[in-house]
């Protein structure tokens, strides 16, 4: 085979089935280039990993062709770089013993650790935690050390399957920059992705789904092919979240998503840009043309999002008005030993509103978030969910909330179907209540050809469903939702904030955490925790507003905020530090 010498990987006509039949992989190509990112964008199951382990030669394909620098990936084993997409480390080791370990897997010479340690120390700023267990590292230290195990031997490909999942914005920049300095040395690099925003940033960009390559090109192409078609709505009579479920249910609009006091909007190929009038929403409504963005060209790929109606929603109980705070943060505080996770935090939050917490890695959003729900008791200060006191009657506050934890928390050796009827019963759920409503959640989260799969051998999306189902089978009036769309595709997360939009319309009231800054502007008021403290409060638009203001950014998006606002307040501490 006759390959050029830029290209460090390439694969054609690759098919791969696993028991029962089903079809991972369907006559799939894929080129990787020396010096350049190559994007791996999918939904959940279209055979991302599959892929990713296929070139790296932990399985073989049962059809087609791999070639990894002129040889098979099992003779080029040294030229490769793999970071598997869970975190594939040993949590109960420090950070120079994981990279101890994987230099011994890779027979890296044990005169050589020393330097090649302190390299990656300074590349990845580990050094000073070298000596700490890897299961205490943030979300952002634990992917740098896993890119730092995968690069103990410096590879001539690098398989990096969804690194920036569960990662802050300002740690996903820095894993960017790392990478980039990486293929300056020439290295070729796959990564895979469901952050819309990183597949931007590939020199290339391969869509899979269903098995399928859907796409194979340069992410302009599949930008371009939506320019014209995306609008910007503003001035509204409508509640936002009532303007979009009424905007996606139209035929032709195929996606959508809320941007402050506005919506955008994607026309469906064929239609004409509707105008203010035809939108019916108010004599104040404003239509303007928005840039694409390649979201915009995957969302169309894959034959558009969700509708804007709710099935959960449309099923759910209406939760009655109180003018009491639906939860009351009231000098939250946590102290392990020394360490203070989290510090006089204080938020109140109204019935049928979303309210966001946000922060790096390591802020204390899922202390502050444990703490309300129950299931941590603070240091000082307390809280209130649906009017019961956390200090009192902790019991009654869980009881009429959903949880849903920011990691897996259903039981991954019992099946959906088990699930359910556990979760049913610890939310005092029998006979025919818990009947009714384990049918309603099976049919409106499509979960009824897996009732007898066991959980944990569940799609991440699929589990996310079970785990959001679970959740809401009491209807509760309060939700708390940890990360609830983390590593899912960008359709699975606009199916569930469809179903949060739709349940706020029923008056109930969300507490999420999210490092999705997108999604941020879905909360009607967010808090920007950094260190343990606030260190901004406000709607969505009040923040960018800031932001614009410190960072000089005509049009910053809530990522561009969340990196002002916490630089700002890094600037803040060293001047009083000085």
């Amino acid at each position: 085979m006759n390959i050029s010498p830029d290209i460090v990987a390439s694969a054609s006509g690759i098919e791969k089935s696993f028991a029962g039949g089903a079809k991972a992989l369907d006559g799939v190509d894929i080129t990787i280039r020396a010096g350049k990112v190559t994007g791996l964008v999918g939904p959940d199951g279209a055979g991302k990993t599959t892929l990713i382990r296929i070139l790296g030669g932990l399985m073989t394909p049962n059809a087609g062709t791999v070639d990894i620098l002129g040889g098979s990936p099992a003779q080029r084993l040294d030229e490769i770089g793999y970071m598997p997409q869970r975190f594939g480390l040993y949590e109960d080791l420090t950070v120079r013993e994981n990279l101890t370990l994987y230099a011994e897997l890779r027979a890296l010479p044990r005169a050589d650790h020393d330097a090649a340690f302190e390299r990656l120390y300074q590349f990845t700023d580990l050094g000073r935690f070298q000596s700490r267990l890897a299961g205490r590292l943030s979300g952002g230290m634990k992917q740098k050390l896993g890119l730092a195990c995968a690069l103990v031997r410096t590879p001539r490909l690098l398989l990096l399957d969804e690194p920036g999942v569960g990662v802050d914005p300002i740690s996903r920049r820095e894993l960017w920059a790392m990478v980039h300095e990486l293929t300056g040395q020439g290295i070729g690099v796959l990564w895979s992705t469901a952050y819309l925003d990183e597949a931007e940033l590939c020199d290339h960009v391969c869509l899979l789904n269903q098995g399928k390559l859907i796409f194979n090109g340069a992410p302009g192409e599949l930008t371009g092919a939506v320019d014209g078609r995306v609008i910007r709505v503003t001035g509204f009579q409508k509640r936002r979240r009532d303007a979009l479920t009424d905007a996606l249910d139209r035929p032709d609009i195929i996606d959508g998503t809320i941007q402050g006091r506005a919506i955008r909007l994607l026309v469906r190929d064929g239609h004409g840009v509707p105008d203010a009038k035809a939108l019916d929403m108010g004599a104040d409504t404003k239509v303007v043309p928005a840039a694409a963005r390649f979201e915009d060209g995957f969302i169309e790929r894959l034959g558009g999002g969700p509708k804007g109606t709710s099935k959960l929603a449309a099923a759910y109980r209406e939760i009655p008005p109180n003018d009491q705070p639906a939860i009351e943060a009231l000098g939250l505080t946590k102290r392990f030993g020394e360490f203070t996770a989290a510090s006089d935090v204080r938020f109140s939050v109204p019935r049928g509103q979303i309210f966001g917490l946000l922060g790096p890695n390591g802020a204390g959003k899922s202390t502050t978030f444990k703490m309300l729900c129950g299931l941590l008791t603070p240091s000082a200060g307390t809280g209130t969910v649906a009017g019961h006191d956390l200090r009192h009657a902790r019991g009654e506050a869980r009881a009429s909330l959903g949880y849903m934890a920011q990691k897996f928390s259903l039981y991954g050796d019992l099946s959906v179907q088990q699930n359910l009827d556990f979760f049913a019963g610890a939310y005092d759920l029998s006979g025919a209540a818990a009947r009714q409503s384990i049918e309603a959640a099976t049919d409106i989260f499509e979960l009824a050809p897996h009732l007898k799969r066991n959980a944990g051998a569940l799609p991440l999306g699929f589990k996310q469903r079970l785990a959001l189902a679970c959740a809401v089978l009491h209807q509760p009036s309060v939700l708390f939702l940890d990360e609830p769309t983390s590593g899912v595709d960008p359709v699975m997360r606009r199916e569930f904030w469809t179903h949060i939009n739709g349940l706020v319309g029923r008056g109930v009231t969300v507490l999420v955490t999210t490092h999705f800054m997108d999604e941020a502007e879905y909360c009607d008021q967010v808090t920007l925790i950094y260190r343990a403290r606030q260190i901004a409060s406000g709607a969505p638009d009040a923040l960018k507003a800031q932001a614009k203001e410190l960072a000089e950014v005509e049009d910053p998006t809530m990522e561009d905020a969340f990196i002002a606002l916490i630089q700002a307040s890094d600037a803040d501490e060293e001047a009083q530090a000085a």
